[in-house]
């Protein structure tokens, strides 16, 4: 996986839920829809989907990185909605276990936001957090 990811991304500890699928992460349209989006430029380019990964980063630990995947590892996980494919890193899995994958836009940032129930800690800015 390449250092230099595509997308920001926050995370946001949530109380524990229960997900309508069974998938590890599932995505909220506005997701979707940017996904689509990144994709459209690329997927000439030989992508599959996007990829989620962790890197040891911030003042708590852990931040999530995203990035085009080309291929599909062995112990990866892939998870298909509504015409989009992200493949989640097999360092990554667990802590994206029952994870909401969100696209939020406003007038000073546009980010993904991993609303995540498994986070025990996140930094002040929300970038790194520990399970």
């Amino acid at each position: 996986m390449a250092t230099k990811s595509i997308a920001s991304a926050t995370v946001r500890a949530v109380k524990k839920r229960i997900l309508p699928s069974r998938a590890a992460l599932v995505l909220t349209p506005t997701a979707v829809k940017k996904v689509k989006e990144i994709m459209a430029k690329e997927e000439a380019n030989g992508c599959i989907g996007l990829k989620v990964g962790v890197k040891q980063r911030g003042c708590n630990g852990l931040s999530y990185i995203l990035d085009y995947a080309r291929t599909k590892d062995k112990l990866d996980e892939e998870v298909k909605q509504d015409g989009v494919t992200i493949i989640i890193d097999k360092k990554a899995q667990l802590t994206l276990l029952g994870t909401e994958m969100d696209y939020v836009e406003n007038k000073l940032s546009s980010e993904f936001v991993f609303n995540n129930p498994n986070i025990k800690g996140t930094c002040g800015c929300g970038e790194s957090f520990s399970i």
